[in-house]
């Protein structure tokens, strides 16, 4: 990991390290905007003043938004790997894609709109599994940590449970996450089970938490700053509104 950062520094300077950044930043507001509030929602409508949806639910709630979620964000997730493996490329099959846009209109106007949705089982699948693992985990873990200990509703347990949620989701995703990018990144048409079994016969079974360290160093504190950032968005939606 460390090698490949010297090699982004050295080949592209400090600017490499932020390719893609558009697409990542219009991923997020497609894709964990859905997700976040379709989750929100499904859950305000079974949550009563005596009794808060079982763990199950919880996940069955965070895989129907997860995959909204994953549908709605794979334009911008296409972008976003391919805009990120351009280096990787040789000079004359890179895609040089100025932003987020340009790169939605190239694609549309060169490949059509389906290659909009390349890839969109799988990340679609993807995202169901992070957010039921990341969404669900967060709120049982920080409903146990109130239930039977002595913490309180505070920045604390905000931060365990979301500490938790990224190494439960990093250790889920892991082997979606390298499909995905194998399949969004691919100049081949190769079906999904053609590339599973390629991968496996050159790698195998090592491949399925290939890249482990990173992803969870990425999305590891993405959690953290995510889940405490919404829940002082809770309160202040709440103190605004005069909600209990």
């Amino acid at each position: 990991m460390f090698g490949m950062f010297v090699h982004i520094v050295k080949s592209d300077s400090s600017a490499g390290l932020y390719r893609g950044l558009s697409a990542s930043l219009l991923r997020q507001l497609t894709y964990s905007t859905t997700r976040f509030g379709v989750y929100e929602e499904l859950k305000g409508s079974f949550t009563t003043a005596k009794q808060s949806p079982s763990f199950p639910s919880l996940v069955a709630m965070a895989s129907a938004s997860g995959w909204l979620g994953g549908v709605a964000g794979n334009p911008a997730d296409v972008l976003n790997v391919r805009m990120q493996h351009d280096a990787a490329l040789p000079p004359t099959a890179r895609r040089n894609y100025r932003h987020a846009v340009d790169g939605l209109i190239r694609m549309t106007r060169e490949e059509g709109w389906r290659s909009l949705f390349r890839g969109v089982w799988p990340n679609s699948m993807r995202a169901l599994l992070m957010t039921a693992s990341q969404l669900a985990s967060y709120d049982e873990c920080k409903r146990a940590m109130l239930t039977h200990t002595s913490l309180g509703d505070n920045l604390t347990t905000h931060f365990t449970a979301s500490f938790v949620a990224g190494f439960v989701a990093t250790t889920i995703c892991s082997p979606v996450d390298v499909i995905k990018t194998r399949v969004m990144s691919s100049t081949d048409s190769k079906g999904l089970s053609r590339l599973l079994s390629d991968i496996y016969r050159v790698e195998g079974v090592s491949w399925m938490f290939k890249g482990w360290v990173p992803s969870f160093m990425r999305l590891g504190p993405h959690t953290i700053v995510t889940f405490l950032f919404l829940e002082q968005h809770k309160k202040f939606y709440r103190v605004l509104h005069s909600v209990e």
